[in-house]
């Protein structure tokens, strides 16, 4: 089972990171649109071709994301109505998030099997996650499943400390 790591930088203004393996070693690197809109991340691979990319809906009444892999929708991230605490869906053919993925500690699966887990890594200085990967061919959309989450997070946060 491969392992990936995404640790983002705290103070990275350009919202610039990468996902190493287990050596270190840089294997994809996510870049944000910066002061841009519509939001956008783009996902691109060790050779800078672009495997995915997540893009933020303008004008919607509820922060919705689309998250495309290898050219294709892949799935859609959007907060639910509620008001006592934040939900947000997962939309995606064939794929379900099973645990806490809220607090980045759940597993992936594709048509009831298992494809990967992620685990939030505490006491780390920005925000730092282990991807464990079963299948290979699912590598770019797990790597954009956390980004995609993750800027959900992100979004809910600086919501939250702005009212």
């Amino acid at each position: 089972m491969r392992q990936l790591y995404i640790k983002q930088k705290v103070f990275s203004l350009g919202e610039k990171f990468s996902v190493t393996n287990a050596e270190e070693n840089e294997v994809y690197f996510v870049e944000g649109s910066f002061m841009q809109i519509p939001k956008r991340f783009s996902i691109t691979d060790d050779a800078r071709n672009e495997v995915a990319m997540i893009t933020k809906k303008t004008f919607s009444f509820l922060p919705t994301f689309f998250v495309d892999v290898q050219g294709q929708e892949t799935m859609t991230i959007k907060k639910e109505f509620s008001f006592l605490k934040a939900r947000y869906s997962i939309d995606a053919a064939g794929i379900e998030v099973r645990g806490n993925w809220w607090d980045m500690n759940f597993e992936v699966y594709q048509n009831e099997t298992f494809i990967g887990a992620v685990s939030k890594k505490w006491f780390t200085w920005g925000d730092s996650y282990e991807l464990q990967i079963a299948n290979d061919e699912m590598e770019s959309l797990l790597v954009a499943l956390v980004v995609a989450i993750d800027c959900a997070k992100s979004e809910q946060d600086a919501a939250a400390a702005s009212g």
